[in-house]
């Protein structure tokens, strides 16, 4: 008696989608780890796929992320009841091949403030918004992919693009403005300057700083113009060697910021969010696990 296998699928087909289902993961999962792990389960299942079984590609792919995603994060915001102090995204770097290749006003858009946004969302909120209204995805598909009829979609998407609305700043400001302002306050938060801090911060400016426990971080966030300041004048007074940290300029997450390298050679990274001007939103990245990725040779 011969037994028959599945063929498997062109490996070729998953490569072409590989960029698209890690953006997606991401976007869902805020950890390039994660995502990358999910992808590869995913190509785990492609491979054992019956070549006849499958009518489109992308959206089976699709519907296999999503739905490891959704399962992901079930474990994930379990674990988070018990992390120490502000969960933050893992930061990325180079957000280009993340980007969904869409017409979608979010399809470059991997910014801090989305990702949290996102992340307050419920994971079938954040699921049908992500397939539709950034990697557009028919709502007849989004409802296969998430079990759910096509109008409660349409109800899930609608929600989180409200809620994702409200989060967005009014204008964007140019890179180029965005470093300059970034050095600028850089410099100030080193020096311990509370006049510049001050005037460059806006009056309900947050700080959040994520050292999961394993580094020293701020365990909670830190609200308001005055407390910021005075915590980076605190942290200044504290700290005399920041003179010999390397500060090297970058985006993170889209956003200005630095990747610093500390005298022992952990880094951290630190990106803010401006609004009309003002910077709105710090955000500190200290826990190694989430870093990992950028030490990558």
């Amino acid at each position: 008696m011969t037994t028959t296998h599945p063929e498997p699928l062109d490996a070729g087909e998953f490569e072409a989608q590989r960029r698209r289902l890690t953006g997606l993961a991401y976007r869902m999962l805020g950890s390039v780890a994660e995502a990358e792990d999910v992808v590869q389960e995913a190509y785990l299942r492609w491979h054992a796929t019956d070549r006849a079984a499958v009518v489109n590609a992308p959206a089976f792919l699709s519907k296999i992320v999503t739905r490891l995603c959704l399962d992901q994060i079930k474990s994930a915001r379990s674990r988070r009841e018990h992390y120490i102090g502000p969960w933050l995204p893992e930061p990325v770097l180079d957000d280009e091949p993340l980007d969904a290749e869409t017409a979608s006003d979010y399809a470059h858009d991997l910014s801090m403030t989305l990702m949290l946004a996102l992340e307050r969302l419920s994971p079938l909120e954040r699921a049908a918004f992500l397939l539709h209204d950034v990697f557009d995805v028919e709502f007849g598909q989004v409802a296969k992919t998430l079990g759910r009829s096509e109008p409660a979609c349409r109800q899930l998407a609608a929600r989180a693009r409200a809620h994702v609305k409200e989060s967005q700043p009014r204008f964007p400001v140019p890179p180029e403005t965005g470093a300059r302002l970034a050095e600028a306050f850089l410099t100030a938060t080193r020096s311990g300057d509370a006049d510049t801090l001050t005037r460059m911060l806006a009056e309900d400016a947050v700080l959040s700083s994520d050292g999961g426990g394993k580094r020293t971080a701020a365990l909670r966030p830190i609200f308001g113009r005055d407390k910021i300041t005075r915590f980076f004048v605190g942290l200044a007074a504290k700290y005399r060697q920041y003179e010999q940290y390397t500060v090297t300029p970058t985006r993170i997450n889209g956003q200005p910021g630095f990747i610093i390298t500390e005298p022992d050679g952990c880094i951290h990274t630190l990106a803010i969010d401006l609004r009309d001007g003002f910077v709105a939103s710090i955000y500190i990245v200290r826990n190694p696990d989430k870093l990992k990725h950028l030490t990558r040779t």
